[in-house]
């Protein structure tokens, strides 16, 4: 065999050895390279899994959802504040909906744990060879993350691996199920529309729970575009992606073809409910201007609170329809000559909200004399064509609804309930700073001589008022007028006496219940507690109370306007209305009939009506407060009585003592008071007897009086009480 020379030999060995060494330097590069991406992959990932636990996992699950309004009993009065969502748990979530969103967003949701490598590969070769971002990897844990914390939402490399990792760590620490409940009650569903349990209700007028799947698929297919695809804007694109889901889930086999193809051609109704529902009007309208003072802008923002008002839902529903249909009737009366409610609800557009209506309104307010808690409130007839709540912001001259408190205050200064008092003309310079030119007259333009102050209160005569407030002093009058919680005047005037002062019914309501609450004044109130979504009680509102006037001058005004329902103005009120319980309360005309009122008691409960309209004028010839505000009262007071505010006349638990008084001085009698007539016997709160005599009639003066009861001495701790006070 002939040998191959040495010399031929040589390049071979050389050409196999650069081989070799290309091979050795290319796999040395190739390790290199996968050794040196493999620790940048174990850096990156140890810094992202390291940023990623600084994120909160129990966030995932606090989303703002709307306020509860609650009234006293717990019964849903509306929602408010916070994100448009009702939170609700996954098994009270349609199965459809659930299989339509995994299918369009996740369809590998069950098999990965948290970070879709397939997906990402895939998309990866998608955008590299579109060159640009046409394709997403995000799986739905990946969504949820995103969605749940507000710094990951941008597109930026950074926050797209910090999103993979908080998946993951979402996935160990949370069941799938878990995770799609946290995603269906988070996830952006169109404008102002927050969860699926909102998103069902808006679009289609049912529970989340009982959405078919072609209603599934739809709301599933509109995630992705909320805006662009809402069924309201774009039905045709809506259906589009409906059928788009519709094909997925056939695809990845959770449906059959028969129900892929029952659902595409069903017919899909929409039954619109108003992204933000009603919000239970005037009084929803109260209750969130007192939360605003009371939450901070935090806890508005985030809602989900449990609002405990101190509103009665029946008889705030009594209240509105009771305004409704007395003041329509009044509109059918001959001589009214203003607009009329239903002829503008016909030519009104739906949208347009006026500052003030043409037509006849009115409000009022009743409250729980126990605590102050507001029971019922209305501030108009219609909260869509005006916000304006007149219970609360509006203030009108309150008439003669202010006598009360002038003769309280008169009683307080030393006039009794019998005391006489001249009904007549009032002479140029008789009332202190008022003008010498002022003579106020009497609603039927008649004076009556001399009179009681009962009956001078019974009767609602202007010139005794005037008289009794004089004598009382206008900075007396004024200042039990501020205490009981009206606005300080803006003119100190004696036309205050009967009625020059502004008010409205929360004013004069929680006034009105000093007379029933033996002379304290407990602050209105409507928000009784609110819980916070972990069960505790943030806030509580506390009674608050003060003295305005005595027991002893509460007790004689309460037998005064007891009268007034008896045998007074209001007295319509037994014969005519029907109601019998005892009470007390006063009317109130302002002139030219452009203001009615009426307020009163009973030991439960006192109310405050007002009736008007919004930019003063005559309401109609002779509209008393007896006429037009007092059957709205009676009418809401019977319903309280119904409910279960059964009402007591009230035990009198002061010390009386039966004395002899004169007619004249407000002073105990002596004989010459008996021989001009002018004696009476009245029995007395005992710190109330006036200590001393008559000095208009001479004559002899009898012993002093005697208590006619003494209350009771108590127990032990009683005794000492009474002693340390």
């Amino acid at each position: 065999m002939k040998k191959t020379p040495p010399e031929d030999r040589k390049p071979v060995k050389r050409t196999l050895t650069r081989w070799q060494s290309l091979k050795r330097l290319t796999l040395i590069v190739v390790m290199g390279g996968s050794l040196l991406c493999t620790l940048t992959a174990a850096v990156v990932i140890g810094i992202y899994s390291h940023l990623a636990k600084d994120y909160d996992l129990t966030k995932l699950g606090q989303m703002p959802e709307r306020t509860i309004v609650m009234d006293y009993k717990g019964e849903i009065l509306g929602r408010m504040h916070g994100e448009n969502r009702i939170i609700v748990p996954l098994s009270e979530v349609s199965p459809w909906f659930v299989k339509a969103l995994l299918a369009r967003e996740d369809s590998r949701f069950y098999s990965h744990s948290g970070v879709d490598l397939k997906g990402v590969a895939r998309a990866a070769v998608r955008n590299i060879k579109d060159m640009r971002i046409v394709q997403g990897a995000s799986t739905l844990t990946m969504q949820l993350a995103r969605n749940s914390y507000p710094d990951l939402d941008d597109r930026s490399l950074h926050r797209k691996l910090v999103e993979m990792m908080l998946a993951r760590r979402i996935e160990k620490a949370c069941s799938k199920e878990q995770i799609i409940e946290h995603y269906v009650n988070r996830i952006f569903y169109g404008p102002g529309i927050y969860g699926v349990q909102r998103a069902s209700q808006v679009y289609f007028g049912k529970h989340a729970s009982q959405l078919n799947l072609s209603e599934s698929a739809m709301i599933a297919g509109i995630i992705r575009s909320p805006v662009r695809f809402s069924p309201f804007r774009n039905y045709e694109g809506a259906l589009k992606e409906r059928d788009t889901v519709l094909q997925r889930m056939l695809e990845t086999k959770v449906i059959t073809p028969e129900e892929e193809l029952a659902a595409r051609y069903a017919d899909i109704a929409l039954h619109a409910q108003p992204v933000f529902q009603s919000q239970g009007g005037y009084a929803l309208d109260t209750v969130r201007r007192d939360l605003d003072l009371i939450l901070e802008q935090q806890e508005i923002e985030d809602g989900g609170l449990q609002v405990f008002t101190t509103l009665n839902k029946d008889l705030q529903d009594a209240a509105e329809a009771s305004v409704e249909k007395r003041l329509a009737a009044v509109e059918k009366q001959r001589g009214f000559q203003h607009p009329k409610k239903a002829d503008f609800d016909k030519t009104w557009d739906g949208t347009l909200e006026i500052a003030s209506t043409p037509y006849l309104q009115g409000a009022l307010m009743v409250l729980d004399n126990e605590t102050g808690g507001i029971l019922a409130v209305v501030g108009g007839r219609d909260y869509r064509h005006s916000k304006y709540n007149r219970a609360t912001q509006g203030e009108r001259q309150i008439g003669s609804t202010v006598k009360p408190f002038v003769y309280a205050a008169g009683v307080a200064a030393g006039f009794m309930p019998g005391t006489l008092i001249n009904d007549a003309p009032i002479q140029p310079g008789e009332i202190d700073s008022a003008d010498p030119n002022w003579s106020p007259q009497n609603s039927d333009n008649k004076f009556l001589g001399m009179a009681t102050v009962t009956d001078g209160l019974v009767r609602s005569r202007n010139t005794m008022t005037v008289r009794l407030g004089n004598y009382a002093g206008l900075d007396r009058v004024i200042g039990l007028l501020t205490n009981a919680g009206f606005n300080q005047p803006a003119e100190r005037t004696p036309q205050i006496f009967i009625g020059n002062l502004g008010g409205n019914p929360r004013q004069l309501t929680s006034a009105i219940s000093i007379f029933p609450n033996q002379g304290l004044r407990r602050r209105p109130f409507l928000i009784d507690r609110i819980i916070d979504k972990a069960g505790n009680i943030i806030y509580q509102t506390p009674v608050l109370e003060a003295e305005i006037i005595t027991p002893s001058v509460a007790h004689l005004m309460r037998h005064i306007l007891a009268q007034v329902l008896d045998r007074g103005t209001a007295a319509a009120l037994r014969s005519t209305y029907g109601f019998k319980e005892p009470g007390g309360g006063k009317t109130g005309t302002t002139n030219d009939y452009k203001d009615a009122w009426f307020a009163g008691y009973t030991d439960r409960l006192s109310c405050g009506v007002w009736v008007g309209l919004d930019k003063p004028q005559t309401i109609v010839e002779e509209g008393y407060g007896g006429t037009l505000a007092l059957p709205i009262w009676a009418d809401v007071m019977k319903k309280a009585i119904a409910l279960g505010y059964k009402t007591e006349i009230p035990k009198v638990t002061l010390p009386l003592s039966r004395v002899t008084l004169c007619r004249v001085s407000s002073q105990l009698a002596t004989d010459g008071c008996g021989h001009a007539r002018t004696a009476y016997e009245e029995a007395l709160p005992y710190d109330l007897v006036p200590q001393n005599f008559c000095a208009e009639h001479q004559g002899y003066a009898a012993p002093p009086p005697q208590r006619m009861q003494q209350p009771s001495r108590g127990g032990l701790f009683d005794r000492i009480r009474r002693w340390f006070q």
